[in-house]
């Protein structure tokens, strides 16, 4: 079973779990950057208790993956429990974790009692974990928010409770669910889930860099750092972070053509492994920001269907780029 605190000190910045975000093209691309714990967008139980293909899809990794962590969510012991020992059986040794979301402030999940809804009955949240640790072979982790409701602080105690019934490490957004994205995350909510576990605690919430990340780190008491959003079209994130912290080496400048390059790579991962683009639009935004007309060059992306018609456009954007960097019109 992997050693979580072991784990942490050598890689303590790990690629968090984004639904419809960090699917297998998304996962290799931040590993391939030094990402190491990598994992799946949330994972209904209930799919997978009813045998979903649509669901397994979002679980098993590619064959250059060289471990993955799966994402569950729900609000039934008995699925958690029969969702662990699949998802065990079908991964197999590229299993890292089971982590339980408990932080989703999505509205069509705290409707049916699942995500940061659970932060309102830490007895059923409790009884979830203890399902999956009864199966697991693996640690057991949770992520959690400062709270559900506006003004709420109920993280420390809804944390203890969490380790009591078995997990093995409690991920915190300084963020109550209500908030969902707004307004700035409470760090300050994470030191007060570590002074009252033994268990790791990774933060999460307003990491937007591979600064931001470091400095968490160091001004919290965190063990390890979840980036979110930070990873939106930089996927050098995790090994900028590492060697900011750990080694004290400046976050590099990279030029249009390498951010040009890192998309094409990522177009073409997620066209060897998805049968659609359609999430390439997205994320290949991303990647444009910052680069010279980068507004009138994302008004194309979107309009764009075919991963040729991405490749073609990227032609396009890197002559453009090339030439405002030669000192070209800007």
């Amino acid at each position: 079973m992997i050693d979580l605190r072991e784990q942490f000190e050598h890689q303590p910045f790990l690629m968090a779990p984004m639904a419809g975000v960090t699917d297998a093209a998304y996962r290799i691309m931040c590993r391939r950057r030094g990402a190491e714990l990598a994992y799946t967008e949330m994972v209904s139980v209930a799919g997978l208790s009813y045998k979903s293909a649509k669901t397994w899809v979002l679980v098993e990794p590619e064959p250059e993956e060289p471990q993955i962590c799966v994402q569950l969510f729900g609000t039934k012991p008995e699925q958690f429990a029969y969702a662990v020992d699949s998802v065990q059986e079908r991964v197999g040794d590229k299993l890292s974790l089971i982590d339980i979301n408990m932080a989703c402030p999505a509205r069509k999940v705290i409707t049916k009692g699942e995500g940061s809804a659970l932060m309102k009955t830490p007895e059923l949240a409790a009884s979830l974990v203890e399902a999956s640790v009864r199966e697991a072979r693996v640690p057991v982790t949770v992520k959690i928010r400062r709270g559900f409701a506006a003004g709420e602080n109920t993280a420390a105690d809804f944390a203890a409770r969490m380790e009591q019934a078995g997990a093995a490490a409690v991920a915190v957004h300084g963020r109550t669910a209500s908030q969902l994205y707004t307004g700035q995350a409470d760090w300050s909510t994470i030191d007060e889930v570590a002074g009252r576990v033994s268990v790791p605690v990774i933060g999460s919430g307003d990491v937007f860099s591979a600064e931001d990340a470091a400095r968490m780190l160091s001004d919290t008491a965190a063990d390890a750092v979840f980036i979110a959003r930070g990873t939106y079209g930089n996927p050098w994130v995790f090994g900028d972070a590492r060697a900011l912290a750990l080694e004290g080496t400046p976050v590099p400048e990279r030029s249009a053509r390498e951010r040009i390059e890192a998309l094409r790579e990522h177009l073409t991962l997620l066209h060897e492994t998805q049968p659609f683009m359609a999430r390439a639009r997205a994320f290949a935004s991303w990647y444009l920001k910052g680069l010279p007309h980068a507004a009138a060059w994302r008004g194309k992306v979107v309009q764009c269907t075919t991963y040729e018609e991405f490749m073609a456009l990227l032609d396009r954007v890197e002559a453009d780029a090339c030439a405002c960097e030669d000192g070209g019109q800007a």
